[in-house]
């Protein structure tokens, strides 16, 4: 099996094509990346941007680069020494366009006749054999179906005609409503979808449509074309895209592994703190969404926890209880808009059990509030189920004989309410938690970010160091990142938020501040909204307005998306404005923004350097190599230079120096001289021990050695808690011992051996990297 040694995300769509990926390449082969690494690449939704929404599997998107921009890009990282990673999409193909989509037009236009019947995942009984299709305005809408060219119309929505349901060639002929009646699908009012839906989606995506790869037929048709990726030498591995909406997750790997040869495969996988990877599962780690929360953690201070508590509950009225909002937001998703899923299994519990649906439905929505994880694997994963029923049945203890009949059903991984439960409880855990809780817990953004416990507030270096000894051993191969294209927030952006915890009485005055300036009635989106607003600035009007509505709409606390507020949605949009239009908060934020941004470019650069030399597979997000200040996306998928970063990277090597830390050339220095160091020299990082400083401020290092005791390799110091350190007077006598003389990557100076100063070594970027000279 071929692997990388570091990766390079590259966001694919119609703007940036595959054939400008191959353009790109010898840029990131001097950047020093190993493998480029696409996203989704077969043919999407026309115009699509993210490539998630997957119409035609058999080919590679033309809007993309077609099968010749794979072969050229391909071709170029051949040319370069490099490998290619693609992420691919086996959950849910994209519907939102029938006609864009083979599958799709054909199940609607042949019914259970299809010979796609069988790949979607559809209660063809609870429809009365009908797909039922949530696109009308509200179901008197039928009046204004019509009959065009052999198709019905709704407005601009194009469905097709099962033989012999209509005249063919004269329009006029039939009212559209009845022949609407006598299709392999219902069109019905959108607002129905929480409760009436019959096919599976991805979350709650009415235009993402789940399909079965677990048949063998349907996972060779979905496969064929990257499988040719693989047995024509153009791909090396593969990203697999939300593997728990899988009804088997460990088959579809083992199925995979076998296509394509034995290759390289990551998961896009969230771990909860202390989850690890069913020991079944064939691929080689996940996609780093839990080296991303370390990282953060580490560079947060402990200390600020109990002030920005307060803050907190002094925001909401008192004091924030996590797992209870969870529990609330989990119900508010399986009592909205998942309760067409929550029904689908409730209809599966046998009658002989004795529980209306409704009941059922309850129950079942009880017990997936109470996951701890987003899926349990079975049977690996029976003592998860076992412990969240009986969470359950705390919590409602008049469930206890529903949750007693349940739990047995539940824990036949074989019979399909089992089955279709595990794909169940990890949508509602993204929605309820990601998607919703995450915007309302807001004590600390950084905290709030995906595969994160945001409970966790800090980890201290020494807890770090055993987690990343585990994934040393466990995990070598696993990808780390700290960006991704579903990030809450970019890294730079987290990195500024992270000095709040420095500056909490700062902060507390700052926030008061503007809410006197630019008031909102919702206190936790207020302290959410202008951490975002200092993590960014200086951002154009547009990306804020456009983060704070979907912030606030997400939160569904003040306004929501289904029945918008306008009164408060006005109010958050002046706040907004009051950053450009207001002098004072003008001033109060830019006046923060001074005082954050020197601790938050330190913390910027530590993590970037942790995250590229630690344990694992390092994946730098696209532009990320220079400062990237980003928001949820859509703004995480902005276009970016890549012109600049080749001009400052040839200038580095030029000899040009960042003119500071500050600089942004700073971060391109620590990225290229880690990448490089990785793949030139891999026996430098072969182990982990950690690396501990003496002194009045060695609290404020955070060390490793990625040799081992006999032969020492790399080294990586990077300071953490900057403010703290510049109020102690800076690292005065403290030290760190060198075996032997270390050059660093990032100056060219030479230190040890001996105790040398950590002052000394960190005299010019708050991060090192240093190796062996002999």
């Amino acid at each position: 099996m071929r692997t990388p040694v570091s990766t390079y995300r590259l966001q694919i769509r119609p703007g940036f094509t595959l054939q400008d990926a191959a353009q790109t390449v010898p840029y990131l082969k001097s950047l020093g990346v190993d493998w480029i690494y696409l996203s989704p690449i077969l043919t999407a939704e026309r115009g699509s941007d993210h490539g998630y929404d997957v119409t035609d599997p058999s080919a590679i998107d033309p809007d993309r680069g077609g099968a010749d921009g794979l072969l050229a890009a391909s071709a170029a990282a051949r040319e370069a020494g490099m490998g290619v990673l693609v992420d691919i999409v086996p959950n849910h193909v994209g519907v939102a366009t029938p006609a864009q989509n083979p599958w799709w037009w054909s199940l609607l236009k042949e019914g259970q006749q299809s010979r796609y019947a069988q790949a979607f995942d559809v209660d063809w009984d609870f429809g009365g054999g009908r797909v039922r299709i949530p696109v009308l305005g509200d179901d008197s809408d039928v009046d204004a179906l019509e009959i065009k060219d052999g198709e019905l119309r709704y407005y601009d929505h194009r469905f097709p005609l099962a033989e012999g349901t209509y005249t063919a060639g004269d329009s006029t002929a039939d009212d559209p409503r009845e022949v609407h009646d006598r299709q392999h699908y219902e069109l019905i009012g959108w607002r129905r979808a929480d409760t009436d839906l019959n096919y599976r989606r991805f979350f709650a995506v009415n235009s993402l449509a789940g399909i079965r790869v677990e048949i063998p037929e349907v996972f060779d048709e979905a496969h064929a074309e990257v499988v040719r990726w693989f047995r024509e030498g153009l791909v090396d591995g593969l990203r697999i895209d939300h593997p728990d909406g899988l009804a088997d997750p460990e088959g579809y790997l083992h199925r995979l592994r076998e296509a394509t040869g034995g290759s390289y495969l990551l998961i896009e996988k969230i771990l909860e703190p202390g989850e690890a990877l069913p020991a079944g599962f064939e691929c080689e780690g996940t996609t780093g969404y839990d080296a991303l929360a370390d990282v953060d953690r580490v560079f947060v201070d402990a200390a600020g926890q109990g002030p920005l508590d307060a803050l907190d509950a002094e925001l909401r009225g008192g004091a924030a209880d996590y797992e209870d909002m969870i529990r609330g937001t989990k119900r508010r998703i399986t009592d909205g808009i998942l309760h067409s899923e929550m029904l689908r299994l409730a209809r599966l519990v046998p009658a002989a059990a004795g529980l209306g649906q409704e009941a059922a439905a309850d129950a079942l929505s009880e017990i997936i509030a109470a996951f701890p994880v987003y899926r349990s694997y079975l049977p690996e994963g029976a003592d998860v189920l076992k412990e969240a029923c009986e969470l359950a049945v705390r919590r409602r203890p008049e469930l206890e004989g529903a949750v007693g009949v349940l739990l047995p059903l539940l824990l036949d991984a074989q019979a399909e309410l089992g089955m279709r439960f595990q794909q169940t409880s990890g949508m509602v855990m993204a929605k309820g938690v990601e998607d919703t809780a995450f915007f309302r817990y807001t004590r600390l953004g950084t905290l709030t970010e995906v595969g994160a416990d945001p409970t966790e507030f800090a980890v201290a270096p020494e807890e770090f160091h055993t987690r990343m000894a585990r994934r040393q051993a466990e995990l070598p191969l696993s990808m780390t990142t700290l960006s991704t294209h579903d990030t809450k927030r970019s890294e730079d952006t987290r990195a500024r938020i992270s000095v709040l915890a420095e500056l909490a009485p700062e902060w507390q005055a700052s926030l008061q501040r503007l809410q006197k300036l630019a008031p909102l009635p919702d206190g936790p989106l207020a302290n959410l909204l202008w951490q975002a607003v200092a993590g960014v600035w200086p951002a154009d009007r547009d990306r804020l307005q456009s983060y704070a509505q979907k912030a606030a709409r997400e939160a569904g606390n003040s306004t929501n998306w289904i029945d918008p507020d306008e009164a408060f949605e006005a109010k958050l949009a002046a706040a907004v404005d009051a950053a450009f239009d207001t002098p004072e908060v003008t001033a109060e934020l830019e006046s923060l923004v001074a005082l954050l941004e020197p601790y938050g470019a330190a913390n910027s650069l530590g993590a970037k350097l942790v995250q590229l030399t630690m344990p694992g597979v390092p994946d730098v997000y696209q532009g990320t190599e220079f400062w990237d200040r980003s928001l949820t996306d859509p703004d995480n998928r902005r276009p970016f230079d890549f012109g600049a970063r080749r001009r400052a990277l040839a200038a580095l090597d030029a000899g040009e120096r960042p003119a500071s830390f500050l600089d942004e050339a700073a971060k391109l220095l620590v990225t290229s001289r880690a990448l490089r160091l990785r793949r030139d020299r891999p026996e430098l990082f072969t182990g982990y021990t950690p690396v501990t400083a003496t002194g009045v401020a060695a609290a404020h290092l955070l060390a490793f050695d990625r040799g081992t005791p006999a032969a020492p390799g790399a080294l990586t110091l990077a300071t953490r808690l900057p403010r703290g350190l510049e109020q102690r007077g800076g690292w005065q006598d403290t030290t760190v011992e060198l075996a032997a003389a270390m050059a660093d990557e990032l100056t060219g100076a030479t230190h040890g051996p001996g105790t040398v100063a950590v002052g000394e070594i960190l005299r010019d970027y708050p991060v090192a990297l240093l190796v062996p000279t002999a």
